[in-house]
């Protein structure tokens, strides 16, 4: 593709709004410099929020994971901190029974007037599972999953107490339960094998992914939405989209940047995770993988050396360039219909500054022209990134002065 392809009209797959996503650490460790302490630093967290919210993020991200802070108290920390960041609880469905899940994420939905939203990751790796007890195998958990989402949207529904016996969960006389601010909470649904697309489609409010190629994450966009109409949906997932952006005032520093943070990830996680290697169970993983296998550079500005470097343990693929380059980019994959995109960096706090001051602005400058014209403005056109006869050779030139 070229620049001169970007024409005025907007594509009938374009989103008609984008929201941003960022992920909210609790201490200053990165994997540029992780910090060994796994430990709460309440001074950097409550900074961080503040980051978030001043620069205009719509939502975060509290992860879970066997090891770290508990997603549900950092969610209602956050709801405190802020006056419109919206808490997004990560949520395994091994680790709370889903009444008492829905009752949590109902409260969190009451202190905050509405902001709360849960992901729900059903578990893509056996060894992390059984940490906290759970030896369903992969098939059977998104089972369990499709099961939970349907008790927690009872649970917040359901006006006269009610019984349940199921293939996971089984209780008698249940509710009326503890009702959300307003309306019942968003359901977010991540993963790449077919049981992830069959429950996401069906049943989720948003459908996660990693960044990948635009066409390879089009198709799966057509897949997951097919799915949501066969089942007779009548309003489709929301995308939601995940970027590790690298950013500085030109493609040139941006790749300098760059291939300087793809050395020094590499060399920690082999120090952090040497057991980290081999091909990753859950699919999103082995896709990220497949991808860095076949190229390192995809369409305006997709970076998958990154991804290469961590054998794809998350979301890893990097967005690399100035700020117009990096939004210009954001704007491709609102093009394929992503409403959420999840910018999250390798040096987190100083990113999310960044990212507030420089990326967000000029995304919403578009999509503002975009509600006011009927049309996309010149904006991706002159901000041709890997599409622009440079670009490729900035990426290939670690040592460029």
């Amino acid at each position: 593709m070229s620049a001169d392809a970007f024409e005025p009209a907007i594509p009938t797959t374009a989103s008609p709004e984008v929201e941003f996503i960022s992920l909210t650490h609790p201490n200053p460790s990165t994997e540029l410099n992780p910090v060994p302490s796994r430990g709460i630093d309440l001074t950097f967290f409550r900074r961080y929020v503040r980051t978030l919210e001043e620069g205009g993020f719509d939502y975060t991200l509290l992860p879970y994971g066997s090891a770290s802070a508990d997603s549900f108290v950092l969610a209602s920390a956050v709801g405190q901190l802020s006056e419109r960041i919206k808490p997004i609880v990560a949520l395994r469905p091994n680790t709370t029974f889903p009444t008492v899940a829905a009752q949590k994420l109902a409260t969190l939905d009451q202190l905050t007037e509405g902001r709360a939203v849960v992901h729900l990751i059903t578990g893509g790796n056996d060894a992390e599972q059984a940490r906290q007890g759970d030896y369903l195998p992969k098939t059977k958990r998104y089972a369990r999953t499709s099961e939970y989402v349907d008790l927690l949207r009872r649970s917040w529904t359901e006006p006269a107490p009610f019984d349940h016996d199921g293939e996971f969960y089984k209780f008698e006389g249940f509710g009326p339960g503890f009702a959300p601010y307003a309306s019942p909470i968003p359901i977010s649904i991540g993963g790449q094998s077919d049981e992830a697309f069959e429950i996401g489609g069906a049943k989720g409010d948003i459908f996660s992914f990693w960044g990948e190629p635009l066409d390879d994450l089009r198709s799966e966009i057509d897949r997951v939405h097919g799915i949501a109409r066969a089942s007779g949906r009548t309003t489709l997932p929301r995308i939601w989209v995940t970027f590790r952006p690298i950013i500085a005032q030109t493609d040139k520093l941006a790749w300098e940047k760059a291939h300087e943070y793809v050395t020094r990830v590499a060399a920690n996680f082999a120090k952090v995770r040497p057991h980290a290697q081999g091909t990753p169970q859950n699919v999103g993983s082995q896709r990220a993988l497949a991808f860095a296998n076949r190229s390192e550079l995809y369409d305006r500005a997709l970076w998958t050396k990154t991804a290469a470097a961590t054998n794809a343990a998350g979301a890893s693929t990097a967005l690399v360039g100035s700020p117009e380059t990096v939004a210009a980019a954001i704007l491709d994959y609102v093009d394929q219909g992503a409403s959420l995109v999840s910018i999250r960096g390798y040096d987190t706090l100083a990113d999310a500054v960044d990212y507030g001051r420089y990326i967000l602005p000029l995304v919403r400058q578009e999509i503002a022209h975009r509600k006011a014209t009927g049309q996309r403005s010149g904006f991706q056109a002159e901000h041709p990134g890997n599409y622009g006869p440079e670009y490729a050779e900035f990426a290939t030139a670690p040592n460029a002065a």
